[in-house]
C-alpha cells in the first residue's frame, strides 16, 4: 500500500508539489476546477485528476479522499482550502493541511482551534518565505544555506568568477588545501545542469559551487573564496502587500529597514504596523528616486512587489549602484532556473519555498529533512540509519552509490564528518545525500 495524496489546487504550489512528490512514486490525485491546467499537468506528470470545486463531496469522494494518507489543499483562496481540509477529515483522509493567508491563524492559541477541527498543518507561503528571506539575509555572503541536525552542518552555495582561486583548478587539486579537510564541494550547478563532481572535474568561471561544512567551518568557505564577510546593517524593500510587510515586521528588529511603496493610503496603513521601519511613498520603478532614499548606502535591497519583472530589473539596477546582496521575488517557474545566469544574488518563490516545506512532512521511511534548491532537480535528502544492515557493514566505496549521488555530511551524536570513500557509517548516523531524482531508487534500496 503506497502513499496516496490528494492535492486540491493545480497552480505553481499544487504543480511544484506534485513534482516533487512524483519522484517517489506517490500515488497522486489533483483536483482543480480548470480543465486546461489539469491537461497541463498531466501531460507532464504522471497523476490523475479530477476536475471540480474541491469543497464539494462528489469531488471529494471521485478523487477517493476517504483513503488518503495525506490531502493537501493549497488553491489560491484560504477559504476553499480550509472547507476542503474539513470535509476531507471528515470523510476519512489520514492526515489534512492548508494553505493558508491570515498569520493570525498560525498563532499557537488559534492553531489548536484548528487542530481542534481535524486539520493538521497550516502552511503560510508568505511567513515561511520571510523566513527564508531572513536567513539569506543572515548569512549573506552566500546565495543558498541550507542546515542539517539543527545547524551543526551547513551546505552553501556562491557563484564563483573568473577571480577566484578555485577557478580552472580540478577538484582533486583542491585536497592538497589543508582547509579543504573539513569541507567539501558537493555540486555545481553549470549551465542550469547539475554535477556532482568527481576527482577529475574542472571548476569553471561563472560555476555555481555548493560546499557542505560542519557549522564552525563555514566562515572557512569564505577564506578559500577570497570574499570578506560583510556585515548586512542598511536594507531597502521595496513593494507593500503581505510579503513586503512581513519581512520587514521580520527584519525591522535587527536592522535598519526603508520601505517604499508607489500607493499614498498603503503607505499610512504600513507605517501604522511597523514600528521601526521608515515607510517612503513613491515610484519604486524610478531608480533615482531610490538613490535619492539612499539607495547607495545600502547593504541589501529586497525587492518584493507583486511584479516579477520589476523585482528583477531592479534588483540589477540596484546591484549596479554596489548594493552587496539583491533578493528579487518571482512568482514564475520559469525565472528561477536563470537566477544565476542573469545576476541577481538570490531569487526566491513563495510558492516553491512553501512546496518545500510540505514535502519534508512527507518523505517516508527513515528521511528527516528534505530541501530543494531553486532552479535545480536534485534535493538533499537526509536518511537516519536505524538498522543493522550491509550500510553499516561496508566502506562508502563498496555501497555502489549511484553517480547521480553522493554522502554530504554525516552527524554522529554531536559530530560533523564528512565522508571520502573509506568511511564507513555507524547505526544512528544521519546522511546527508545529495542525489538528483534518477538516483531515488538506489538510494531507497541502499537505505531500506
Amino acid at each position: 500500500m503506497g502513499m496516496n495524496i490528494v492535492i486540491a489546487g493545480a497552480g505553481d504550489m499544487g504543480y511544484h508539489l506534485a513534482t516533487q512528490l512524483s519522484y517517489d512514486n506517490k500515488d497522486i490525485i489533483l483536483i482543480d476546477t480548470d480543465r486546461e491546467v489539469l491537461d497541463y499537468v498531466s501531460s507532464k506528470l504522471d497523476v490523475l485528476t479530477v476536475q471540480g470545486d474541491a469543497t464539494s463531496f462528489e469531488v471529494l469522494q471521485r478523487a477517493n479522499v476517504e483513503n488518503a494518507s495525506m490531502v493537501l489543499a493549497v488553491t489560491t483562496s484560504e477559504k476553499t482550502n480550509i472547507v476542503t481540509a474539513l470535509l476531507a477529515k471528515q470523510l476519512g483522509a489520514k492526515r489534512v493541511m492548508a494553505r493558508v493567508r491570515n498569520h493570525s491563524y498560525l498563532e499557537a492559541d488559534n492553531l489548536a482551534y484548528f487542530n481542534n477541527l481535524g486539520i493538521d498543518n497550516l502552511i503560510s507561503p508568505t511567513m515561511l518565505c520571510s523566513r527564508e528571506i531572513y536567513n539569506m539575509i543572515e548569512n549573506s555572503s552566500f546565495t543558498e544555506i541550507f542546515d542539517f541536525g539543527g545547524g551543526k552542518l551547513n551546505i552553501v552555495g556562491v557563484t564563483l568568477d573568473q577571480s577566484n582561486p578555485l577557478v580552472n583548478q580540478r577538484i582533486m587539486d583542491t585536497k592538497s588545501n589543508p582547509i579543504f579537510e573539513d569541507i567539501r564541494i558537493i555540486a555545481i550547478l553549470r549551465d542550469q545542469k547539475t554535477i556532482i563532481p568527481r576527482g577529475s572535474t574542472i571548476i569553471r568561471n561563472m560555476d555555481h559551487v555548493f560546499f557542505v561544512s560542519n557549522k564552525k567551518n563555514t566562515e572557512n568557505i569564505l577564506e578559500i573564496l577570497g570574499q570578506k564577510k560583510v556585515e548586512v546593517k542598511n536594507i531597502m524593500i521595496i513593494g507593500g502587500d503581505d510579503m513586503a510587510l512581513t519581512t520587514a515586521l521580520r527584519l525591522e528588529g535587527k536592522y535598519r529597514v526603508t520601505l517604499v511603496n508607489k500607493d499614498k493610503e498603503r503607505c499610512k496603513w504600513l507605517a501604522e504596523n511597523l514600528k521601526n521601519s521608515l515607510v517612503i511613498n513613491g515610484d519604486y520603478k524610478n531608480i533615482e528616486l531610490l538613490i535619492e532614499e539612499g539607495l547607495e548606502q545600502m547593504d541589501a535591497f529586497l525587492a518584493l512587489t507583486e511584479s516579477s519583472e520589476t523585482n528583477i530589473i531592479t534588483s540589477l539596477s540596484a546591484k549596479n549602484h554596489g548594493v552587496y546582496k539583491t533578493i528579487a521575488h518571482v512568482d514564475t517557474r520559469e525565472y528561477i532556473h536563470i537566477s544565476h545566469s542573469i545576476g541577481v544574488d538570490s531569487l526566491i518563490n513563495k510558492k516553491l519555498v512553501a512546496a518545500n516545506e510540505i514535502s519534508r512532512y512527507l518523505k517516508k521511511g527513515s528521511v528527516d529533512a528534505v530541501s530543494g534548491i531553486y532552479g535545480v532537480d536534485a534535493e538533499f535528502i537526509q536518511y537516519s540509519i536505524c538498522k543493522n544492515n550491509r550500510v553499516i557493514k561496508n566502506p562508502l566505496r563498496d555501497l555502489h552509490f549511484p553517480d547521480s549521488a553522493i554522502i554530504a555530511g554525516v552527524i554522529r551524536g554531536e559530530e560533523v564528518l564528512i565522508p571520502d570513500g573509506d568511511f564507513q557509517l555507524a547505526l544512528n548516523d544521519k546522511a546527508i545525500v545529495f542525489a538528483l531524482p534518477d538516483a531515488k531508487t538506489a538510494l531507497e534500496k541502499i537505505f531500506h
